[in-house]
């Protein structure tokens, strides 16, 4: 079945709505992308693409545009929250290029989108702002694809609910000009008990990207927009190490959201809705791969589409994306225990284990990525 001229409508300008778009738009379908937002954009949040993320950008022809607005690190970095030791060292900038293809990138939001936002106009899809989706009823296409995100309205819909279950986690995110903090053209991860810290640079490297993860029972609500004082997170982090401590005084904004374990849904498809990104396959921080794996999906949505009928190619999408997806789901929710382990001889053991690792046999620790990072959706096309 060929796309062109079918119509298809996308609930969500974010991420995977907007890629699912531009891949189906540019190979002929007619694309409307309805946006509950009245702009595009997030407030102070980063993202990382790794690889396998960068292979659907530059199928998307978008690999020039965003090149302009990434920021490739040198390295991503654990270090022990407590004395700031390195612990491990995974090399990338060109090490990441010589081994599996492509760069590793990391990017404010709002600059990704806005090269997706680009892209999809450029061929030719009509993006409507400030249009609120209550039911998939009300919607005539051929298609309907929900990328409605991680609370999505059209999941609950179609599947009856999925009821979410709180992690007993919690996470601020927020963004810090680069000249009040020293930091490494790195993915730095501070590892402590309970707790972790990530930063790293975005936008030309003027700014601190960072995430703080706190396990706490206090629930937080899952929206990632929900403002909290920087004096709850600095104390949330007391007693941690002299490095965290600084980065932390230099907060002055910042947002807190829970996290939450989602069901893997048996179905991501009913009639012709279909989910994709965070609506079907909503994931952990804990991996960097949520963005990725919407930029996945949304080729291979649009790829199987082209190929077959409607309802064959939903069917062969949902074949191919779902057990990765859902490995790296797993994989995420995993990497919490690792980032957390109390303080004692696992953790020291686990520590010295992995500094073994970097310094003997640093390419090993990149093997255990090979799976993921080497991993090429567009190459079958």
């Amino acid at each position: 079945m060929s796309l062109v001229d079918k119509e298809i409508t996308v609930v969500g300008g974010g991420i995977a709505g907007l890629a699912s778009a531009t891949a189906l738009a540019q190979r002929g379908a007619a694309v409307t992308v309805l946006e509950q937002a009245v702009e595009l954009g997030e407030v102070g949040a980063g993202l990382q693409i790794s690889p396998n993320g960068v292979a659907v950008l530059e199928a998307l022809d978008l690999r020039e545009a965003a090149a302009k607005v990434a920021n490739a690190p040198d390295a991503v970095v654990l270090r022990d929250m407590d004395s700031g030791r390195e612990v491990a060292q995974l090399p990338m900038g060109t090490t990441a290029v010589d081994r599996w293809g492509r760069p590793f990138w990391q990017f404010h939001r709002a600059d990704l989108l806005a090269v997706l936002a680009n892209g999809a106009r450029e061929a030719g899809v009509d993006i409507r702002l400030g249009q609120p989706i209550v039911s998939v009823k009300n919607i005539n296409a051929d298609v309907v694809i929900a990328a409605d995100g991680i609370r999505s309205n059209i999941r609950t819909e179609i599947l009856d609910g999925q009821p979410a279950q709180f992690t007993g986690q919690v996470a601020w995110r927020g963004i810090i000009p680069a000249d009040e903090v020293r930091i490494a053209n790195a993915a730095t991860v501070y590892m402590g008990p309970r707790r972790h810290l990530v930063t790293y640079p975005i936008r030309g490297r003027s700014v601190v990207n960072f995430v703080a993860v706190e396990e706490r029972s206090e629930w937080a609500d899952e929206d990632w927009n929900v403002p909290d004082s920087a004096e709850n997170l600095r104390h949330a982090f007391s007693g941690a190490g002299r490095d965290v401590q600084a980065i932390l005084e230099a907060v002055e904004e910042t947002f807190l959201w829970g996290l939450f374990n989602h069901p893997y849904l048996s179905e991501w498809t009913k009639g012709n809705v279909v989910l994709v990104g965070d609506a079907c396959h909503p994931m952990l921080p804990f991996l960097a791969q949520g963005a990725v794996m919407a930029l996945e999906g949304a080729w291979v949505l649009a790829r199987e589409l082209d190929k077959f009928s409607i309802a064959e190619g939903l069917a062969a999408y949902e074949r191919i994306c779902k057990p990765r997806a859902t490995k790296v789901q797993k994989t995420a929710a995993s990497n919490s225990t690792a980032y957390h382990l109390r303080t004692g001889p696992v953790r020291g053991a686990a520590h010295l284990g992995l500094s073994a690792i970097s310094t003997i046999a640093p390419t090993a620790l990149l093997g255990k990525f090979d799976w993921l990072y080497g991993g090429d959706v567009t190459r079958d096309s």
